[in-house]
């Protein structure tokens, strides 16, 4: 069996002390991500849309995903998580199989939500918990740690309030989950109330209105693990559209020389490269 990273993985996660999930889109983000100080690698299901020119939301197949995820356990040394969005299908033993793939491909914990593509409609309850439930069982079984995240998203997509959120990571937590996650609470402060209520780790989602918050202040909160999710690509198609915009709208190029310099590029390749 090839090294198993599932166990360093799992120790980063300590709440009221959280690392950052770094998420990549291709082999050389993780490389430079992981030459910066990244601790951990994770997939992100929008990004890697992007890269093949698909919107977010239900546009990548299981076996695109773990080919992806495959390539960026490649990359670096560091453990790589898989944003696996629903886990690739609606049955129990959909989740359970994605597990077992994730396994083979290397791949150190993943995420599954509790949301159906295209359109994110929220599993009901019962069929949530039992998804993780299974998921948990496979991953159980496997000769490799595994962290299994598991995800109520109805609350960042309007399906349901955060009172209901807070009943499914319960229900996760019984279900056997390693790590909990309500992406984009109403308020920051209920962040708080998220990490009292459960005896997992909790992860946070640093995207829209949560980039104001430091790192020290999701600490006091009681988060264990920060992820990016698409905003770090999203970020970078940013400079893209305003780079064309002056380009192909004023005729400038004032933004092209402030670009990173093609040494320090390749000096993080080369860093953040498996050893």
């Amino acid at each position: 069996m090839r090294h198993d990273p599932g166990p360093a993985f799992r120790a980063l996660h300590v709440p009221g002390v959280p690392f950052i999930l770094a998420n990549a889109w291709d082999i050389g983000s993780a490389r430079m991500l992981a030459a910066m100080g990244a601790q951990a690698i994770g997939t992100s299901s929008a990004a890697h849309a992007f890269t093949l020119g698909r919107p977010d939301g239900g546009q990548i197949s299981r076996d695109e995903a773990l080919a992806h995820a495959a390539e960026l356990v490649s990359a670096t040394s560091l453990p790589v998580s898989g944003d696996f969005e629903n886990g690739f299908g609606d049955a129990p033993e959909d989740c359970a199989d994605t597990v077992r793939l994730s396994a083979e491909v290397g791949l150190a914990g993943l995420s599954i939500e509790d949301a159906a593509p295209p359109d994110a409609a929220a599993y009901p309850p019962d069929l949530a918990a039992e998804r993780i439930r299974a998921a948990s069982a496979a991953a159980r079984a496997l000769p490799r740690d595994m962290v299994l995240v598991a995800r109520a998203d109805g609350v960042m997509n309007g399906q349901y309030d955060l009172d209901e959120a807070l009943r499914r990571i319960a229900a996760f937590e019984e279900a056997g989950a390693d790590c909990v996650y309500i992406p984009l609470p109403p308020r920051f402060t209920d962040l708080a109330r998220i990490c009292a209520t459960t005896r997992l780790p909790v992860n946070a989602l640093v995207a829209g209105p949560f980039t104001a918050h430091a790192r020290t202040e999701f600490a006091a909160a009681g988060v264990a693990r920060l992820s990016l999710g698409s905003a770090l690509a999203r970020a970078t198609h940013r400079v893209i559209r305003e780079a064309a915009a002056e380009m192909f709208g004023k005729g400038s190029f004032i933004s092209l020389g402030q670009s990173i310099a093609g040494p320090e590029v390749d000096a993080l390749l080369s860093k953040g490269a498996r050893g």
